[in-house]
């Protein structure tokens, strides 16, 4: 999946030049001053975003960077409109921003399945000559071009969507988690940043219910400021339900660790810190069992307010309950 993994793309649009109208003058065997009778042009083909709930990624897109829609047919006679452009339909992963290459403004952001929204409107077809007709001019011999297309570059940016997000710096755990908590099969190792792009996996849970978690790459003090790759790291939090805080058990200092990572989403977006927050201290297979108690209540006395689990991905220690807590959290 990480190879395969593409959140960002710019693409160049350009819809369909709009039909031109007819200038045609009936003519019949018995009618030799018929009048106008040109129909109008059809209009250009739109490029339409369209949200796709069996994509995760933008890899479909990255060798289709040039998007060009059908121009409109032209009008004929009988009044006869022009048939329209085609529209190019560009299927999108729920969470997927649109973006202006060039002022970085937001367009849009689909969200749910079907969605759509015209990024590029097709010019209008031109008028045909049977609308220029009046009392003093009844045989008008011309007719409207079609408007032309528009074009622009966007960029597409897609959002991570899922109901829990882990946080934490690299070598934190959370890839071995969701290797254990859910089908997902992320790279692991025993360095930082084995991950370098948001792993998806399907948590079952009890009666056959599931949520989805996303493993985010491990964010670095800075992150917030571009250092390495940060700001891409970060915008898959924003679109997280709950947020879970995993720092391991052997820190000198949890809270600190703690402080440091809500900074880096803090100065990054102030509105992350409104999600729902949960604190797993994974390794705690590492934790000798006499200095437990000790830990815990220092903790607490540390974090008093942020509610905690204490797991291992390698004994499976914690884990129901942090499954038990996570499912309690999103559904209260």
């Amino acid at each position: 999946m990480n190879a395969n993994f593409i959140d960002y793309i710019k693409i160049f649009c350009r819809s369909g030049k709009g039909g031109a109208g007819s200038a045609h003058l009936r003519r019949e065997k018995f009618v030799p001053k018929g009048g106008p009778d040109g129909g109008d042009g059809g209009r250009g083909g739109h490029i339409i975003l369209k949200g796709n709930s069996q994509l995760w990624t933008l890899l479909h897109l990255k060798y289709t960077r040039h998007l060009t829609a059908d121009p409109g047919g032209p009008g004929g006679r009988q009044r006869s409109t022009g048939a329209s452009g085609k529209d190019i339909v560009i299927e999108v992963p729920l969470g997927t921003v649109a973006k202006e290459a060039g002022s970085g403004e937001v367009v849009t952001e689909i969200t749910e399945h079907d969605e759509t929204f015209v990024l590029l409107k097709g010019g209008k077809g031109g008028l045909g000559n049977v609308h220029f007709k009046s009392s003093t001019l009844q045989t008008p011999r011309y007719a409207q071009p079609g408007e032309p297309g528009k074009e622009q570059w966007f960029v597409l940016e897609l959002k991570v969507l899922a109901d829990v997000g882990l946080v934490g710096f690299p070598n934190a755990g959370k890839s071995t988690l969701l290797s254990v908590v859910s089908a997902a099969k992320p790279a692991i190792a025993d360095y930082p940043f084995t991950t370098l792009v948001p792993n998806l996996g399907m948590v079952p849970y009890r009666d056959d219910k599931s949520f989805v978690m996303a493993d985010i790459p491990g964010i670095i003090e800075g992150a917030h400021k571009g250092k390495g790759l940060g700001h891409r790291f970060l915008k898959h939090i924003e679109r997280n339900a709950l947020l879970l805080f995993m720092i391991p058990s052997d820190n000198t200092n949890i809270a600190a660790e703690y402080n440091i990572l809500l900074n880096e989403l803090n100065a990054f977006n102030p509105e992350l810190l409104d999600k729902q927050r949960l604190l797993a201290v994974t390794k705690m297979d590492l934790m000798p069992a006499e200095l437990r108690d000790e830990f815990q209540a220092s903790l607490e006395n540390d974090l008093p307010d942020l509610p905690k689990v204490f797991i291992s991905s390698h004994t499976q220690e914690g884990i129901m309950q942090l499954k038990d807590t996570l499912w309690q959290m999103m559904n209260t």
